[in-house]
């Protein structure tokens, strides 16, 4: 191999494991927040009856999370409950917005 073509390779395999170690510190950045996720659009299992990404029925589902970054899910804005009390995000499971 000619020396320009080692240097490319050495660069893609460079980059590629900065990549590769951006995204998993990404990911180290973030936490499971519940009752933030529009019907249909939670990362993973919402709980009894559901499997996996997507399958939340009920918009802000209490059992269903979503990633967030680390830090904000209780700070997050979303709409009033019915009877008017306040809708927070949590890092643990609610038992508030469940499907009927």
């Amino acid at each position: 191999m000619s020396k320009t073509l080692n240097t490319l390779a050495l660069l893609g395999a460079v980059a590629a494991s900065v990549a590769g170690h951006t995204t998993a510190a990404n990911a180290a950045e973030q936490e499971k927040c519940f009752g933030v996720s529009l019907a249909g659009q939670n990362d993973c299992a919402a709980g009894p009856g559901t499997t996996c990404a997507g399958t939340s029925t009920v918009d802000y589902q209490g059992n269903a999370w979503t990633l967030v970054d680390a830090g904000t899910c209780a700070s997050i804005e979303l709409p009033a409950m019915a009877d008017g009390k306040a809708r927070m995000g949590s890092l643990e499971a609610l038992t508030r917005d469940l499907p009927a």
